[in-house]
């Protein structure tokens, strides 16, 4: 299963096709680790976190999808759903395939969202959360991304050491 309807082969030009085109590289990373899970494999937890397979993939979906509205809708507004930490758990009668393909959309939307800004330097206000600053900050649509890019790549990484802890695969032996 892909991620997206992104093709590398056919890139946006310029900076905006090299930020999609990282990002595409960090999600098929992921998805190199949910690679012939069943759900119950992607629901366990194999180190001391509490992260799952299945967990950061709800996590990375509901990632672009907050960060694509905060982008595009350029209001502070805090998105529905960016601080509920049922994100991070894939619960009973989640399944795996349905965690990957909504994650598809998501990653879709990001993607169409990109490409049709006027620029990457559209200056949006961030909403505000426990842990913001007293002032309103704000981030341009390219700082968005890169921070997408940044979280998918993190999370990558915990996906990687959760599956080799799993039945001892990696991303390095899958590619």
């Amino acid at each position: 299963m892909t991620t997206s309807s992104y093709d590398p082969t056919l890139p946006l030009p310029g900076e905006r096709g090299e930020l999609l085109h990282a990002l595409a590289e960090q999600r098929a990373l992921l998805l190199i680790t949910a690679r012939d899970l069943t759900d119950a494999q992607a629901r366990e937890r194999t180190t001391a976190s509490e992260l799952t397979l299945g967990g950061i993939v709800k996590h990375l979906t509901r990632c672009e999808q907050v960060w694509t509205h905060i982008m595009v809708k350029g209001d502070g507004e805090l998105p529905e759903g960016m601080l509920d930490l049922e994100q991070y758990r894939m619960v009973e009668g989640e399944t795996l395939a349905e965690l990957l393909e909504q994650y598809a959309v998501a990653a879709h939307g990001t993607e169409n969202a990109v490409a049709a800004l006027p620029d990457l330097d559209r200056s949006v206000p961030l909403p505000r959360t426990p842990w913001s600053p007293p002032q309103t900050v704000h981030w341009s649509a390219r700082r968005i991304l890169l921070h997408v890019i940044r979280e998918t790549a993190q999370h990558a990484g915990h996906a990687d050491i959760i599956r080799e802890a799993l039945d001892g695969a990696s991303t390095t032996a899958q590619r």
